[in-house]
């Protein structure tokens, strides 16, 4: 345990401790001689060397205190090595609050993985916590030495993309259970708009069966036309079957935001189609595509028919074509319990030091009090 100071100038203040001594001095009470006539013919003798002397010592002192303990607040003291060290048990929503007692040792620090960490005691926190961020709040918060574990249904729901990694070992206890689904859904994809040259339409069922397998009771899944018919508003996924050069049109349109596929046939000069969004299963590119100002250009590597594209015919088809566009899909946050155990390797934070002011605030107006109790009480001899 050790006390600091955050503004060790606030130090400075303690010269103030003398004002009240010479306060104490300059008011002392005054004593008026009052001669008596039997006294007058008594030999004078020496007086007293005049000594100093402080009246009303208690006040004196509380009233010393009080600039004391001011001239420390403002030097906002601190103090360190106060941490609770008893270990702590964090129970997900859905795992039983009393099985997590019984499997805990008397001394640990029992609660909720949850916002706050509420006490174990406390009803299970409604919602899907976020449990990876969670467990890295926890550990950037716990002393280093403080033991962690962590009780967890066998699948869980709440996890993001990356497995935590925190700075100490925790002890990962699976028990049997799942926490609820979450409900959310990923928000429906909007019409598709395709054009296409006059008189090919090879492969326009395909992409016709696919926009029906996404929402079979519309009748809008997909919205067809020639190429010199109007583009859609940036907002709908683009499907483009011409061949040759992209018009400068579509370039346009792509750029303020939009998101074209476009034939195998179809070239854009100047874009270099890097990244592969879609491989079959031999590992070879159907799609390749690239960023083009704030939308996205990709462009078929085989022409749409079954013998080139075997991919037409398989089950999955729709959700794979689906996925390119799909970029709003809730990401996935389910996971098994025992996939998602954290490891080591996270930075370690350090415990930040108890704050003493607002404790020191409390004694002055304590004393203030006192003080000005005991300098008005009728009882007093003296008014310094």
């Amino acid at each position: 345990m050790s006390l600091a100071f955050l503004l060790p100038a606030g130090l400075a203040a303690l010269a103030a401790l003398v004002v009240p001594l010479l306060l104490h001095l300059a008011r002392r009470h005054e004593q008026t001689p009052t001669d008596f006539a039997a006294l007058r013919w008594l030999r004078q003798k020496p007086k007293p060397r005049h000594r100093i002397r402080f009246d009303e010592w208690p006040l004196l002192l509380l009233r010393l205190l009080l600039l004391a303990l001011l001239a420390l607040w403002l030097a906002r003291p601190v103090l360190s090595g106060l941490d609770d060290t008893r270990p702590w048990t964090v129970a997900l929503p859905g795992v039983d609050a009393g099985f997590a007692r019984t499997t805990s040792d008397a001394r640990m620090r029992l609660h909720w993985l949850a916002p706050g960490f509420p006490s174990l005691d406390a009803p299970m926190p409604a919602g899907t916590p976020a449990i990876g961020s969670l467990l890295r709040q926890l550990d950037a918060e716990l002393p280093p030495g403080v033991a962690l574990t962590v009780i967890v249904p066998a699948t869980l729901q709440g996890a993001d993309a990356e497995r935590p990694a925190l700075s100490r070992a925790v002890t990962w206890k699976v028990v049997d259970g799942a926490m609820p689904a979450s409900s959310a859904k990923a928000s429906p994809l909007p019409a598709w708009a395709i054009r296409h040259p006059v008189g090919d339409e090879h492969a326009l069922r395909y992409l016709r069966a696919a926009a029906r397998a996404w929402q079979p009771n519309s009748a809008t899944a997909v919205q067809i036309g020639t190429t010199d018919a109007p583009l859609p508003p940036p907002s709908q996924p683009l499907v483009w079957l011409a061949r040759g050069p992209v018009p400068a049109s579509v370039m346009q349109w792509i750029s303020a935001g939009g998101v074209a596929l476009l034939a195998h046939e179809a070239t854009v000069d100047g874009i270099a189609l890097s990244s592969m969004p879609w491989r079959d299963a031999d590992g070879a590119p159907l799609v390749e595509g690239a960023p083009l100002g704030q939308g996205r250009v990709m462009r078929f590597t085989r022409p749409l028919r079954p013998d080139a594209m075997p991919a037409l015919l398989d089950a999955d088809f729709p959700h794979r074509l689906r996925a390119l566009f799909d970029v709003r899909a809730v990401a996935p946050t389910r996971v098994l319990a025992t996939d998602y155990a954290p490891t080591r390797g996270g930075a370690t934070y350090p415990v930040a030091p108890r704050d003493l002011q607002p404790w020191l605030a409390l004694l002055i107006a304590v004393l203030v009090l006192v003080e000005r109790w005991m300098a008005t009480r009728r009882t007093r001899s003296v008014a310094p």
